[in-house]
């Protein structure tokens, strides 16, 4: 039986800074992960919080929030679906799935996403990764997915890439200074998802909305989308990210979900730029009900904090879903009354909310509209969607039924 790991180091790339540094020590009591800041780090003139609402600057143990096991936090920087089906695979044949939170942080990779990481040391930093060709890490990808056995060069490359959330298969790439998560078909897949998120997000910034960079790629014959990652500075630099879950004080596994209204009130109180940035959101608000992107969660909604103020990330994972025609909802409440149906009327109506008068929202509902309609051929072409794909996937957008009255 192999052992499982009761405490790891907290690592953090503080803001500005090229190397990290120990912020604490986060120990397993049980299904309870609890966190103590280190008195060095305290003691530092520089130092912040994780995150206050979590984990104030303050000596002692700090437990996670009532119904949770850890911190958000420090579950935002931990491995997801993929990700752990990467780290389970490297397991010996038997050892069974069942792992704990820490056997997940510190065997994950330690490109991350955000500025914190997890080691077993507090004396010196040993990052975990390998690099590997693309059609090295597709065909990682593709033995994984089919249930066989990885080579131990594959095995150690595919790790680089667990350490980053999300259900679908992806691995992580430099390319000279630029850090890239390449994210790929899966043979589960009933219709072309990567071109269908290649489209809407090259949509949504023809639309005006703050979106992470992408462009499609092929590799073994696998369509890839090569998204450029935006928590990554200069020099090394890493940002620290907090997902809309951990902001709002909700665990992602558990039954409150948040919802959009709530986080434009943070965003009213904490946020940098807050009047742009409810603009900004109301635009991807329209902008996921317009292409039919259902899977608008929390834990797909970020920001930077830099201990003192939060700052919206850019757009990322916005991907058309197959949708019935008729009334469906989005997975976030979007106005104070409960509505979340995905009808565009609704979302000028909640207009008030997002510091919006209900002209300006109109025009934003207009104006993405238009955008789709005129601009549908020209991002097809940019992401190399065939004509089968264009077809189907045109039938993802604007359907009829967001056009009702609320």
């Amino acid at each position: 039986m192999i052992s499982e790991p009761t405490e790891a180091y907290v690592w953090v790339w503080l803001p500005g800074c090229a190397e990290p540094v120990v912020a604490g020590l986060l120990e397993a009591n049980g299904p309870i992960a609890e966190f103590t800041y280190g008195t060095s780090y305290r003691a530092r003139p520089d130092a912040i919080s994780l995150w206050p609402d979590e984990l104030p600057l303050e000596s002692g143990r700090q437990r996670p929030p009532r119904g949770m096991h850890v911190a958000g936090v420090i579950a935002d920087a931990g491995p997801d679906a993929w990700a752990k089906r990467v780290i389970e695979a490297r397991r010996p044949s038997g050892a069974g799935t069942n792992l704990g939170l820490l056997t997940y942080l510190l065997e994950s990779g330690t490109d991350r996403i955000g500025a914190l990481d997890f080691q077993t040391d507090a004396g010196s930093y040993q990052p975990r990764w390998n690099q590997a060709a693309l059609d090295d890490m597709v065909s990682a990808v593709e033995r994984l997915d089919a249930g066989e056995p990885l080579p131990a060069e594959l095995n150690e490359a595919l790790l680089h890439g667990s350490s980053i959330g999300g259900a679908r298969p992806k691995v992580l790439l430099n390319d000279g200074d630029r850090k890239l998560i390449a994210k790929m078909s899966s043979s589960t897949d009933t219709y072309p998802m990567v071109k269908a998120e290649a489209i809407a997000m090259e949509l949504a910034r023809r639309a005006g909305l703050n979106v992470a960079p992408v462009e499609v790629t092929t590799s073994m014959g696998h369509d890839i989308l090569v998204v450029e990652r935006f928590d990554r500075g200069p020099g090394g630099d890493r940002r620290l990210m907090l997902s809309a879950n951990t902001i709002l004080g909700v665990d992602r596994v558990g039954a409150s979900v948040g919802s959009y209204y709530a986080l434009a009130d943070v965003i009213r109180a904490r946020f940098t730029d807050a009047t742009e940035t409810l603009r900004e959101l109301f635009g991807r608000i329209v902008f996921n009900i317009c292409v039919s992107n259902t899977d608008d969660h929390a834990h797909n909604h970020a920001a930077f904090w830099d201990g003192q103020m939060l700052t919206l990330t850019p757009a990322y994972d916005i991907c058309p879903q197959r949708r019935p025609n008729g009334p469906t909802n989005q997975a976030l409440e979007i106005a104070k009354n409960g509505y979340r149906t995905a009808r565009l009327a609704g979302c000028i109506d909640a207009a008030g909310d997002y510091l919006l008068e209900r002209h300006d929202a109109s025009d934003i509902v207009g104006h993405q509209v238009q955008i789709i309609r005129d601009e549908w051929d020209a991002a097809a072409d940019v992401c190399q969607l065939s004509q089968g794909e264009r077809n189907l996937l045109r039938g993802f957008v604007l359907n009829p039924d967001i056009f009702e009255p609320a």
